[in-house]
């Protein structure tokens, strides 16, 4: 399978990048707006997979010649970017693909962080709104530390939701999360209740704010 992360060069693009290679034999293709900046990361990729025993199959590409390629497409980029991003990328999507958005609207203020859904009720709603009917759409990883996550040496014991109305593409998704080593994904049900999961991460994020002993939290479901 090839996944391809856009964004792959932020912090929650590199640590799914890095997972994915070292856990993995699917080809992860690192996207960017820059196709030199995504070959750049790879390079640091592949080393920090290379050190810890993985054998890497990344690949760098712009955006959309990344999404053009993959089956699975994460979009890892900022809230305000991915209604843009999805739109640059879309032609290249093909029916059976499946995007995965783990975007989350946020404010800051001198309290901390707080949900900031759009009107649209949610992020992964304002994502299915842009993206073509013949791509399911899925919302995933959005609770998950980035640097947690990318300290292949550590062992992640984290769970995170997945949401959204195509059920195959759901499984799908579950799967492959769980293909990383330590992660475990649970169905939350159809696309209505990516509030309810998306409003998770403000709440991490002010945990880690507050209490130094939090510093990349994460959630576990019993």
């Amino acid at each position: 399978m090839q996944i391809a992360v856009l964004g792959g060069t932020g912090d929650l693009g590199r640590a799914l990048v890095l997972r994915w290679a070292y856990h993995t034999d699917h080809d992860v293709l690192v996207g960017s707006r820059d196709a030199e900046r995504a070959q750049e990361a790879v390079t640091e990729y592949e080393q920090t997979v290379s050190e810890v025993g993985g054998d890497p199959n990344i690949v760098g590409l712009d955006n959309g010649k990344a999404a053009e390629d993959a089956e699975i497409v994460v979009c890892s980029v900022p809230a305000y970017y991915l209604v843009e991003a999805i739109e640059t990328v879309s032609a290249g999507l093909d029916a059976g693909d499946v995007l995965v958005s783990p975007a989350v609207g946020m404010t800051r203020d001198d309290d901390g962080v707080h949900y900031n859904p759009p009107d649209a009720g949610s992020v992964l709603a304002l994502a299915a709104d842009v993206t073509p009917e013949r791509v399911a759409v899925v919302g995933a990883f959005h609770n998950l530390a980035a640097g947690r996550l990318a300290d292949l040496s550590r062992n992640l014991d984290v769970h995170t939701p997945v949401v959204g109305n195509d059920s195959a593409a759901v499984s799908t998704l579950v799967g492959l999360a769980e293909e990383i080593e330590g992660l475990r994904a649970y169905s939350a049900g159809p696309l209505a209740n990516a509030p309810e999961v998306e409003a998770l991460t403000p709440l991490l994020v002010n945990l880690a704010m507050y209490n130094d002993e939090l510093q990349d939290t994460a959630v576990t479901f019993e």
